[in-house]
């Protein structure tokens, strides 16, 4: 009996789903179907009812929900944005203009990091034609053993070239997660070509080589009146014009350093201490006296790569030597897609002592116009 049954109501809701729905019901939600089966006693005849049921009501297949897009950091924002995987750099990595220019220069976060021994812009690297108000055609010091014996015939026109490269060495060595602190190795060549003094055979009158390393650690303090405390770290460095006596000049020194930024405006300062020699070695005595002891770089970076920069140098004694230097430059060329192009005009003032390592003693006003690379 209860197989007549079955069947009998198997029948029924055949003819029920085959039947057509009344108008009002035709925008009912499926669950209507399953009520009907609900509604019947016989057990055999609902579990019919329901496998037919579940035959039309299968659902169709759901799509995956998008992830949400990475938020993208703000120009010069500190948040710390962490890259995708394992990863140790973003892609934009050390050239990634959605962070502050101190915080790319020196890779300070896992995002603006460009890796280890690769090859990096540090100092521009320039051609320029310079003039001055005097040149030094009879070096001295107040060694005797470093006088020049005669004077050369040099012009106050000559061409002016520096090269500058660096590299990190190692980095997360006190830190973990976001933030990086880094060592560094870095070379600057500075030569002073007298490429308009044909009588002399267009000599380098000088040459001075700054090999030195870095260390710099990032920090992470509130701002104070919008600016922001980015890095502190210390250095080493030699320099040296590479010459015999009677025109050989070299010093080494160790510094602290430090820098921090508000906005487009950039601040840094070094403080340093010599090395002392012998005074029988010692190529150029009182060199701090005159090139000094300290200096300041403010730098305001306008838009579309344009900047404008001062470097300032002081002894710190009452006596006050020093420099002091003007800059500008201006992008040319192509852009590479958000980045500006690494070709600058530039066009630089200074006035004080220190111009070149034979220079130390020797206050001079020079005004270059060249080209330079820079963030390469």
């Amino acid at each position: 009996m209860s197989a007549v049954a079955a069947a009998a109501g198997s029948a029924l809701v055949a003819l029920a789903w085959a039947a057509p729905l009344p108008a009002a019901a035709q925008g009912a939600a499926p669950a209507d179907g399953w009520q009907a089966c609900a509604a019947l006693a016989d057990a055999d005849a609902r579990l019919a009812c329901y496998d037919q049921w579940a035959g039309r009501a299968r659902p169709g297949p759901v799509a995956a929900p998008e992830p949400s897009p990475a938020p993208t950091p703000k120009p010069g924002d500190t948040a710390r944005v962490e890259p995708p995987g394992n990863d140790d750099t973003a892609p934009g990595g050390c050239h990634d203009s959605a962070y502050s220019e101190l915080s790319r220069f020196w890779e300070l976060e896992r995002a603006t990091g460009c890796g280890v021994f690769g090859i990096r812009s540090y100092r521009p690297i320039s051609l320029s034609v310079i003039g001055s108000d005097s040149v030094n055609r009879q070096p001295t010091s107040e060694n005797p053993l470093n006088n020049a014996a005669a004077p050369l015939p040099y012009r106050t026109t000559e061409t002016r070239i520096q090269l500058s490269v660096r590299t990190k060495l190692a980095e997360g060595l006190l830190t973990q997660g976001a933030v990086r602190d880094s060592v560094w190795f870095g070379y600057t060549q500075q030569s002073s070509w007298q490429l308009f003094t044909g009588g002399l055979s267009r000599p380098f009158r000088n040459t001075d080589h700054e090999p030195e390393f870095v260390y710099a650690y990032p920090f992470q303090l509130p701002a104070l009146q919008g600016w922001r405390l980015r890095y502190g770290g210390l250095g080493l460095v030699h320099q040296s014009n590479g010459q015999s006596l009677p025109l050989s000049r070299s010093w080494n020194r160790v510094y602290l350093m430090a820098g921090a930024d508000r906005g487009s405006f950039t601040l840094q300062g070094r403080v340093w201490q010599r090395i002392n020699e012998q005074a029988a070695d010692d190529d150029n005595p009182r060199i701090s006296d005159y090139v000094g002891r300290a200096e300041a770089t403010g730098s305001w970076h306008l838009s579309d790569g344009e900047m404008l920069s001062f470097t300032v140098r002081h002894s710190l004694r009452a006596q006050a030597h020093g420099s002091l230097r003007l800059e500008w430059m201006l992008p040319i060329g192509d852009t590479h897609g958000s980045r500006n192009s690494a070709m600058r005009l530039h066009t630089q003032l200074f006035s004080g002592y220190g111009d070149s390592l034979l220079d130390y003693n020797r206050r001079r006003t020079v005004l270059s116009l060249g080209l330079s690379l820079v963030d390469w």
